[in-house]
């Protein structure tokens, strides 16, 4: 099997492309305190999965403990004991696994929001972490995140700054949909060239450059732009780093993610978004008695990596980097109220976030609808009283300073803050336009007869039984997405991948964490080539 030079170059630019966004080929960095523009930073941890925030704050007395004990005489959070749950006020206790924040809750400068969800709630994690990531419960026809439409609506971030937004993972998320300006990766160790001998990288990136001059288009101008990028990284942050303040990260892929998010502050590069995600959370089985366990120990891992995120950057004066950085921890939807038969809890609806930072306004927060039996959403979950967009609107408005809420969460017209951070109160603009249509991301079609359809891009399909389709080569194939240039494929044999017009055939893998290269006209089996693994390989449907 062969592939091209072109092909393959193709491939490394869209592998690249991912680390890459529009504005880093200026490679500028805006100057500190420059006036009328906002400098907050935003860091938003998703926890994949669904966390149960039942399992990291709960009732420790009070008319609801009763409830609580009965509806979970296993996996409840123990009121005495070695294992006790820290008091948070005389109501309410927190996982003693999750001991690392208390500190920071004592200090005014953690909050906890209780009950929070959507009106249009669902209990499948794809359909509730899209809803919520583009800011549109109910609706999937937003073309941009939430973070994006508020980066592009807002007038106070400098156009010419080098980094705005940054994404640590292996994709861009939902809520960065549409952001070209997003630089992504998974850690700093592995943001540049790391095939080959060491004394080659310098050639090695010399010859790409000359590549990617060949061509002016999106993948080839992104791959230039990733390369000004790294060696812009590699200037800044080449070396060994040391937290400030004693603070030590756990020595876990979350710690480390967390500690390059704050040497990227430190820089000063202007970066006023970040996303980062931490998975595990969908525990529906041996979750763990007294809080411990399985969840325990992922409370332990996100609550230390956030405490030792929050030592590091808690300065003095200039230093005083916490003063300008707000921390959402947010989730698709809670659990059930009651354990299941494996010990373990089952999708559910209301649920806890966290917000942490230099200006929060700490301690418990939101309306609490109760526990007892009739007081339960359809009878078995946590009802979501509180909307997760009032929450991020009052940061929004607040700490970032743009008011236009129109336009950042269409439809969302009963914003009023509660108080969870401090800032002026920015009259709300509501005005916005509401999310297109949802129609067919295959737009640019022409009709082959019989129910066949041909994408100049993607070859011979049907789609009479959307979102499921059945291409000529790959057979059937689950489509998700609106825009032909962002499209998420599925089969059970391949799994998910991630691909578009400008990529295919080339696609990321999730599975494999690797990009990967379709062979044309390979059928039962069709052929891969992983970039990682440098190997082909063979799917059957």
């Amino acid at each position: 099997m062969h592939v091209s030079r072109r092909g393959f170059l193709q491939g490394c630019c869209t592998a690249v492309a991912a680390m890459s966004g529009a504005r880093l080929g200026y490679a500028a960095i805006a100057a500190p305190g420059e006036p009328g523009y906002n400098e907050e930073v935003l860091v938003v941890v998703f926890l994949r999965g669904g966390m149960d925030g039942l399992s990291l704050v709960a009732p420790i007395d009070g008319p609801d403990r009763s409830h609580y004990e009965s509806y979970r005489p296993t996996i409840q959070l123990a009121t005495t004991g070695e294992n006790k749950a820290l008091p948070l006020d005389e109501q309410w206790g927190l996982n003693y696994r999750a001991a690392a924040l208390h500190p920071i809750y004592q200090d005014g400068k953690l909050a906890f929001i209780q009950a929070i969800g959507m009106a249009n709630g669902t209990r499948s994690h794809f359909d509730a972490q899209e809803f919520m990531e583009l800011g549109t419960p109910g609706m999937k026809t937003a073309r941009d995140g939430w973070l994006t439409r508020h980066l592009k609506s807002a007038d106070n971030i400098p156009p010419e700054i080098l980094m705005p937004s940054l994404s640590v993972s292996s994709l861009q998320p939902t809520s960065l949909r549409g952001d070209r300006d997003t630089l992504t990766f998974d850690g700093l160790n592995s943001f540049g060239i790391n095939s080959g001998h060491w004394f080659h990288v310098d050639s090695q990136k010399t010859s790409l450059r000359r590549l990617f001059d060949l061509e002016s288009d999106r993948i080839h101008d992104a791959g230039t732009q990733a390369l000004n990028a790294a060696d812009i990284i590699g200037t800044y942050l080449d070396g060994d780093y040391t937290p400030s303040n004693g603070a030590t990260y756990p020595g876990n892929n979350f710690g480390r993610q967390l500690q390059n998010i704050a040497q990227m502050i430190k820089i000063q590069v202007g970066l006023r978004v970040v996303t980062l995600d931490l998975g595990g959370w969908d525990t529906h089985e041996e979750q763990g008695s007294s809080g411990d366990g399985y969840i325990g120990g992922n409370l332990d891992t996100l609550c230390s990596g956030l405490a030792a995120f929050y030592q590091d950057l808690n300065g003095e004066g200039s230093a005083d980097f916490m003063a300008k950085t707000t921390v959402v921890v947010q989730s698709e939807f809670g659990r059930r109220i009651r354990e299941n038969a494996s010990r373990g809890t089952d999708h559910g609806t209301g649920n806890l976030m966290m917000v942490m930072g230099g200006n929060v306004l700490g301690g418990i927060h939101g309306e609490w609808p109760g526990l007892h039996p009739d007081q339960l959403y359809d009878n078995a979950d946590l009802a979501p009283t509180n909307d997760y967009r009032r929450i991020l609107s009052e940061i929004v408005i607040r700490r970032l300073e743009n008011p236009r809420l129109g336009q950042i969460f269409p439809g969302y017209n009963d914003y009023t803050p509660m108080g969870v951070v401090t800032g002026e109160d920015l009259p709300p603009d509501f005005n916005g336009a509401a999310p297109p249509d949802e129609g067919s991301p295959f737009k640019n079609v022409t009709s082959l007869g019989d129910g066949w359809k041909s994408s100049p891009w993607f070859g011979a399909f049907r789609d009479d039984r959307a979102p499921w389709i059945y291409h000529r080569e790959h057979g059937f194939i689950y489509v998700k997405g609106i825009d032909e240039s962002n499209l998420w494929l599925y089969q059970p044999s391949l799994g998910w991948v991630h691909t578009g017009q400008g990529i295919y055939p080339h696609l990321y893998s999730k599975n494999r964490e690797s990009w990967i290269f379709h062979e044309a006209d390979s059928r039962d089996p069709r052929y891969f080539y992983d970039f990682n693994l440098q190997e082909w390989f063979s799917v059957t449907s």
